[in-house]
């Protein structure tokens, strides 16, 4: 979990986030999230070491994007990983307005929204030490710009304590003309349109994954011994086999060229070859049957 702290008033908005990224793997999550999230984990070190002793490999990197302009504005966004969905928490904010949104997937669970105010996301551990620094250092006459400063100030100052946030961050500021009813109005649209390009994304995501289950299907079926078919024709070098009704045949990208008792090309570099030879894959190697010519195709061979 990271650490975002966004301001939104009459000035516009600035948002500052740390770039850290955690993925688990193993049952024992939750008793490591509990350390970290809670404080008893100090260091990258300590939290390597601890989650060793729980049997619980992570992943650590630095180079996560949470924040982004949108329209005229800032978008920030916490993500946590399940099973089997995504869940995101998302604030919008732009001059005198912000939302709060929640989404499962692509699908929206809560959405609020706001005219001022300053905004945190993390964990409880991290916020309380935000909420702390926050009040000794921050004064509603600053600059948006020096705002952004003290923000990006906070972040290194937890990142010392806790290995839940990076020590690389992020800060941007908008500041568009908008009156607050304006605010709101454009937040609607930026965020309709924004939602929907996640949705989009995400059908997208599930064709490929579609498509790269049955590639990794057909890849187990490519035939490596057996026949595959018969000669039908001879052309020069050129020959046509008719496949057996077992076999297809596709091309590099796994689009489908042919299906069982359709002919396909294949070359040869021998003259000992007649119609009705049987064409076969003999130790990983396309040949006739009967003298083990070796044939040649630009085709993929799978068994049905």
């Amino acid at each position: 979990m990271s650490l975002i702290i966004a301001y939104v008033g009459k000035k516009g908005c600035v948002m500052a986030s740390d770039k850290r990224r955690i993925a688990y793997f193993g049952n024992n999550r939750q008793a490591l999230e509990d350390e970290l999230y809670d404080g008893s984990i100090t260091t990258d070190e300590e939290l390597i070491k601890r989650s060793n002793e729980l049997d619980v490999p992570i992943k650590i990197t630095d180079d996560a994007d949470k924040l982004r302009i949108v329209g005229n504005a800032i978008r920030g966004e916490v993500s946590t990983k399940g099973s089997h969905e995504t869940k995101r928490k998302r604030i919008y904010g732009t001059t005198n307005g912000y939302q709060i949104v929640e989404l499962i997937g692509s699908e929206t669970k809560s959405r609020q929204a706001g005219e001022k105010g300053i905004i945190l996301f993390g964990n409880d551990y991290a916020k309380k030490q935000a909420e702390n620094l926050i009040q000794k250092r921050w004064k509603a006459s600053h600059s948006l710009r020096l705002m952004g400063d003290i923000f990006e100030e906070i972040l290194s100052t937890i990142a010392q304590k806790t290995p839940s946030i990076g020590k690389d961050f992020d800060v941007l500021i908008q500041q568009p003309n908008f009156n607050p009813s304006e605010a709101q109005k454009h937040l609607n649209i930026t965020i309709d349109a924004d939602i929907k390009v996640l949705t989009k994304y995400r059908q997208q995501l599930a064709e490929e994954m579609i498509q790269k289950t049955r590639e990794i299907e057909l890849a187990n079926k490519i035939i490596s011994e057996g026949s595959v078919g018969k000669v039908e024709s001879i052309d020069g070098k050129m020959i046509e086999v008719k496949l057996n009704n077992k076999t297809q045949a596709f091309n590099f990208n796994w689009k489908p060229l042919a299906g069982p008792n359709d002919n396909v090309i294949m070359f040869k570099d021998t003259d000992d070859i007649k119609i009705g030879d049987e064409v076969v894959i003999k130790d990983e190697v396309l040949c006739l049957k009967r003298n083990s010519s070796p044939l040649t195709c630009n085709i993929i061979l799978c068994s049905l």
